[in-house]
């Protein structure tokens, strides 16, 4: 990459990104950015992509999820614990299923920009900017409230260090002990709706046991009381991103500081557009939401800028067609990667492709239409011949009610009660660690399959 500078996006088209007014301000705020120190090192990324090459091959399996957009208001100390923990029991519910290793990554730390699907909003005939997600300006619908604010970049980097520092402790200080995960996970499956997760769940409790009687536990395994735990987000503000850009100082190659897993939207991946142009150069791995409207040749074009090298681990495509679309898609996508003889892990996004409006009015996602999609993911690589390497949510810790359906059945007129996001619906704890162990369930069969086939 030689050829490759991380300003050159400045001289591509730009789209989704907001037109700063101040640009003494914005000037200020990037040399004060690419004084701080990175988020994150060269060292943890490569580690990151290795175990993304596992999971393209089988051998592991990604799990990515978090917020739609970090906010501000929201931020503490609880609501960074209770994501990770339900993060966690679903690790752990998918690695029963899978038999191996499962790959965390949070979408946090950086998820503070989010595209819109037009540029402004209209409200009892006012007009205004479109909300951009906290990094570029705020919610409240007033003409102040919507101008992109580059001082807000500052915050969202100090948010994001606060936001790794205890990601990072809790990761390595006894708090993800596999058998206190595994007792979260079990209060659960107690619920009397939840019944049917119980004889898994169940399994899991007995395995732990031999292992005890084996004399392996956390008193003895230092593995099992800590866990690899990465971070990742859309680069939607390339400003953000440039000054967060630092060189490795074991390779000499620039790495993006901001986050260990960086991705293109489906809205931002023009083959000569701005965003294409900054994530060809840096050395992360990287993902691309691929929806309905991705064309053979674009994915083609995109496979060689985005790794030129054919890397393994480097590229994951991140599915999101929505639920009954998805036989539509994916299989001439899979052919294109096959003529290609390209190097990708392949995920499943279910969450963009199946919003809706309630009759109540309230954009939400029905429980039912995630796992119809995750299930038609899985039966067309099984048919494909192709591996199924991840799943990625929006989903929050919090008991919430944005998403419709799960266990816990919420409502359309539930809708109300606890809806706080600020953008997209995001599962709730249930609904995630119920998504999990239906996951789980297709991971399962597709090993018994292989299994069976090899016989």
């Amino acid at each position: 990459m030689t050829n490759w500078q991380k300003s050159d996006w400045r001289n591509k088209p730009r789209v989704q990104m907001p037109e700063y007014t101040d640009e003494a301000t914005l000037n200020a705020v990037e040399a004060q950015l690419a004084k701080y120190p990175p988020l994150v090192f060269a060292g943890e990324a490569r580690r990151l992509k290795s175990a993304l090459a596992d999971a393209a091959e089988g051998r592991a399996f990604l799990l990515q999820g978090g917020d739609c957009a970090e906010s501000f208001a929201e931020f503490s100390a609880d609501t960074i614990r209770d994501t990770f923990k339900v993060m966690l029991q679903m690790a752990m519910v998918l690695t029963y299923g899978a038999k191996v290793p499962v790959v965390k990554v949070g979408r946090m730390a950086g998820q503070f920009a989010k595209p819109r699907s037009a540029p402004t909003e209209t409200v009892d005939g006012v007009e205004l900017p479109s909300y951009r997600g906290d990094i570029i300006n705020d919610l409240p619908f007033t003409a102040e409230a919507r101008i992109p604010n580059p001082q807000k970049m500052l915050q969202a980097y100090t948010q994001a260090a606060a936001s790794l520092n205890l990601v990072r402790a809790f990761s390595t200080g006894g708090y993800a002990d596999v058998h206190q995960v595994h007792s979260w996970t079990l209060g659960f499956t107690r619920g009397e709706n939840a019944a049917k997760y119980r004889e898994m769940a169940q399994r899991i409790s007995d395995t732990l046991d031999f292992m005890k009687a084996a004399g392996v536990d956390s008193s003895r395994a230092h593995t099992l009381q800590t866990v690899d735990f990465y971070t990742s987000h859309e680069a939607l503000l390339l400003e953000y991103e440039e000054a967060l850009c630092r060189i490795d100082s074991t390779t000499g190659m620039p790495v993006a500081g901001s986050g260990h897993l960086l991705w293109i939207g489906d809205r931002t991946r023009q083959p000569d557009g701005a965003h294409v142009e900054f994530l060809r150069g840096v050395q992360n791995p990287i993902g691309m939401k691929c929806g309905p409207t991705m064309t053979a040749e674009d994915l083609k074009v995109l496979l060689h800028k985005l790794n030129p090298e054919n890397e393994a681990g480097r590229l994951t495509l991140i599915t999101r067609f929505g639920a009954g679309n998805v036989g539509d898609h994916l299989p001439r996508l899979i052919k294109t990667v096959q003529e290609e003889g390209a190097n990708v892990l392949w995920t499943c996004d279910p969450m963009h492709g199946n919003t809706i409006k309630s009759a109540s009015g309230f954009k939400t996602r029905p429980f039912e239409s995630v796992l119809r999609e995750v299930r038609e993911f899985f039966a067309i690589h099984k048919a494909e011949g192709t591996i199924p390497g991840g799943v990625h949510f929006e989903m929050t810790g919090q008991d919430v009610t944005e998403c419709t359906g799960g266990v816990r059945a919420v409502t359309d007129e539930d809708l109300s009660a606890r809806y706080h996001t600020a953008c997209d619906p995001r599962l709730n704890a249930s609904q995630s660690l119920e998504l999990a162990f239906l996951v789980a369930e297709e991971l399962s069969d597709l090993r018994q399959s292989k299994q069976a086939e090899a016989v």
